[in-house]
Parts: structure tokens; sequence; C-alpha cells
């Protein structure tokens, strides 16, 4: 008799992905600049540290907010009591402004059409339940994301199908790659209920061009009954140009009927551009009434406390405050982001071209012994453990190449980064030494053999004629 259910005891959580497994050696041995100089530097968590000396300050100049006050009075009893899970209706209108404001406010959102949930997480799965039976498959671009496999299939039962997205040209979504992910959903038998793409990519760093979300519109156009689900976490990290289009503005562009824009649904989080993962806030965006009110009713799962949605209301409220961060935030992402790329350039390493996010797509391609996923892991452990880099595999992500890695950079101080990549570049320079080494031995040991055989045969050739 089985005493815990299918769902508890299955594997496909993904906890065992190299990506989680390089956080546990991480939190087993954490770099401290003091009390652990040879520990493990964590580079695989999409964190955004950068900014929080700007929350700070405002919080500082807003002590009424951080003591959940308005005018001078306590309203503590009125946040700790039960809230409707429909959410403030002040924080709603609050963070569509600001989702607007990111996007240069070439579009707008209805606060009514916004479903509050805990993380971008929460509002993925939220959708799955939404939009899946157990067993319908979603189309996702490689590389993609290593929690999907938690966050959209563990407990909905929805498979993913990849688009296989390949270097030859920066793993962009071409209509071959599509077509060939629908029609092997349909060799597996599986019902195709959409596509999910995150815009900008985690982990390539980029944002998608308008020709790739005509792409995907054109697709669920011609698909009847598809829907299409842009992430849209990291869409207030594009610190360099092209600059971010979103799926809400190409919508708007191409004029579609009200039928396209019930079937296009956006996840946002502020996660990542505010830098606040702890605070659990997502949301999901939809025109569809139903979806919203589905996922509203589901939302009780997983709610934003008030006391979180108060403290924000007001500070993404103060338009002022909520621009000039937006600005700043992406000035010093920018900055750090350049630093990186040049850490891994003067280590012999190069990354793809990026605009956006909170790390690089690194190719290792060259440190390879072989040209394959196993060689890749062999590198991953070496770099984990014998440089003290925690960094995520492409494997982790689905990638179809061996030898590419995410690397994270906001997430630790300048001086932490230098360091990381002063060890990246030592173990380049030891690993290029040992190579050449051996190809110098094994070149020397290929000259003596010829000398040893030429030798040989020569005598043979002496005792034949002596014969």
């Amino acid at each position: 008799m089985r005493l815990l259910s299918t769902i508890a005891t299955c594997n496909s959580h993904g906890q065992d992905s190299s990506y989680f497994l390089g956080w546990q050696e991480y939190e087993k041995n954490p770099y401290d600049e003091l009390h652990n100089p040879k520990g493990i530097i964590q580079m695989g968590l999409a964190e955004n540290q950068l900014s929080f000396d700007l929350l700070e300050s405002w919080l500082a100049k807003n002590p009424d907010v951080a003591g959940f006050k308005r005018d001078g009075k306590s309203i503590f009893r009125e946040l700790a009591l039960f809230q409707d899970y429909h959410g403030l209706p002040s924080f709603k209108k609050a963070l569509v402004d600001f989702m607007s404001e990111i996007r240069g406010n070439k579009v707008t959102f209805d606060p009514n059409h916004i479903v509050l949930t805990a993380g971008s997480t929460s509002a993925n799965e939220t959708l799955m339940f939404c939009l899946a039976e157990q067993g319908d498959a979603f189309l996702l671009p490689t590389p993609y994301y290593p929690g999907f496999d938690r966050d959209l299939k563990w407990r909905t039962g929805a498979e993913i199908v990849p688009i296989q997205c390949t270097s030859s040209n920066n793993f962009q979504i071409t209509e071959p790659a599509l077509k060939q992910a629908y029609e092997e959903a349909r060799k597996r038998n599986l019902r195709v209920k959409g596509l999910l793409v995150t815009n900008p990519s985690n982990p390539l760093g980029t944002t998608m061009s308008r020709s790739e979300l005509n792409l995907l519109v054109d697709f669920i156009k011609e698909k009847k009954d598809t829907h299409l689900i842009s992430d849209e976490i990291y869409s207030g990290t594009v610190f360099s140009s092209p600059g971010f289009v979103s799926v809400m503005e190409i919508l708007k562009e191409r004029n579609d009927t009200e039928e396209i824009w019930n079937r296009v649904h956006v996840v946002y989080s502020l996660s990542k551009d505010l830098g606040l993962p702890g605070f659990r806030v997502g949301a999901i965006y939809s025109e569809n009434d139903t979806v919203v009110a589905a996922a509203t009713k589901m939302s009780s799962f997983g709610l934003v406390s008030s006391q979180t949605q108060y403290l924000l209301s007001a500070m993404l409220g103060d338009k002022k405050f909520a621009r000039n961060y937006i600005v700043e935030n992406q000035k010093r992402l920018k900055r750090r982001q350049r630093m990186m790329v040049s850490g891994l350039q003067k280590a012999g390493i190069s990354c793809l071209e990026s605009n956006a996010g909170l790390f690089c797509w690194v190719d290792m391609r060259h440190l390879l012994h072989s040209n394959t996923f196993e060689a890749e892991m062999e590198l991953w452990k070496k770099i984990v453990y014998q440089v003290g880099l925690n960094i995520s595999p492409g494997s982790s992500c689905h990638c179809t190449e061996p030898g590419w890695f995410r690397v994270c950079f906001a997430n630790m101080s300048e001086e932490t980064l230098t360091l990381a990549m002063k060890r990246l570049k030592n173990f380049v320079v030891e690993s290029t030494c040992t190579q050449r080494s051996a190809l110098f031995n094994g070149t020397s040991k290929r000259k003596s053999l010829t000398k040893w055989v030429f030798r040989l045969s020569s005598r043979d050739h002496r005792e034949q004629e002596e014969r």
C-alpha cells in the first residue's frame, strides 16, 4: 500500500538537476571574504542586488509606510486581518502603471485584468492549471530556465516539448524549429495547448525581436485553441539596444481580433526588476475574463501579503521614484555586465552578445575535451569544486549544444566578481598549459616511437640481408 501520493514521490520536480545541485554545493561551502575566502562563489543565482540602496533610501524617507501607518496613524490591524484575494486596488493600480513605465508607456494594462500571485513560479503554474489538461503540451524554445520543469509540469501534469534553437543564429526561434516541435508533440500524441517564452530570455540575456514575436502570434492564430504565455519578469533589466518589445505591444500594432488577444497572457514579477524575490510578488495579466476569474480563484493558494502590497503600492505609486529607479538600475546592470564580459575576455572566454538580464550566456566549448554533454559535466564539476564557482551548465537549461553556461553577475559585489573572474582566468591558463603539455608529450612520444620503429625496421632489413 502506497503511503504517499504520486506527486510527493515522483522525481519530476527537477531537484536533481545540476542547476539545483550546484546550489547545494554552494550552500555546503559558501564563499565569505573573511570567514571562508576559498569557498564557492554563487554565480548560479539570478538575483539583482545592485540597487538595494535606492530602495532603502526611499524607505528611510517614508518611515510611515515601513511602519504601516497612514497619515501618521497605525493601520497595522487593518492589514493584519483577512483581505480579499483579489488584492488591494491601490497596489494593482501601482503595479500596472509600473509595468507600463518599463515598456515606455507604449502599452497600458487594466488593473481589473491582473491576478496577483506569490511570485512568477506561482503565476506560471496557475496558468498551466487554467489552460492545460494533464498530458497537454506547451512548446518552449531552448535553452530555457531549468525551473520550468518544476513550475509547469510537476503538479499540473502538463508536458514540455522543446523548440530546438541553436547558436548558428544566436538561439533565435525559427519557423522550421517551431513546426518541428509541433510535429514532435503530435508524434508523441500530445495535444499542444500553447507556447511559453521568456522575454527577455533566461538564460540568454537577450530580448526577442519583433519578427520572432510576430511568428509566435501567427502560430497561435493558425493553430486554433492554442495560447501564448510571455514571461516578462526581466522586462525592466534591459540595459542596451535593441530595446524591450512586449508581446502586448505587438498585439497593439497588429490590431488582431479580440479572439487572439484572449489567448495571449503575460507573466510579471518584482523579483528581478526590483530585486525582491523574498517579497513573493508575481502577477498574471490577461484580457481573457474566464482566465482571470479562474486564476483569481486559484490565487487563494498563493497570496501576496497585505503588508507587502501596502508597502509596494506606496513605493511604486511614487512615480518620480519609480521612473528614476528604472533608469538607474539599468545603468548599473549595464556597467556590471560589461565588467563580467571584460573579465571573461581576459580569461579567453566569449559569450553571447546580450542586452538584458542578470547573467551572461557563456561559451566554454573550447574548454571541453570532447563535444559531448559528458565533457560539459566534467568541466562543470571542475569549475564548481576546483575553481570554486557555481555556474549553471547549458544541459540543465536543455541547450542542444555542449559547452554553454549561464553565469550570473548581479548577486555579488564588484570585489567578489573580480575574484571570480581571476579564479576563472587562472583555471583557463592552467588548463591550457596542461593541454599543451599533454600535446607536447604526446608528440615527443610519437617522435620517439617513429625513431624506434625506424631503427627496428632498419635492423630487420640488415638481418634480412645477412640471411
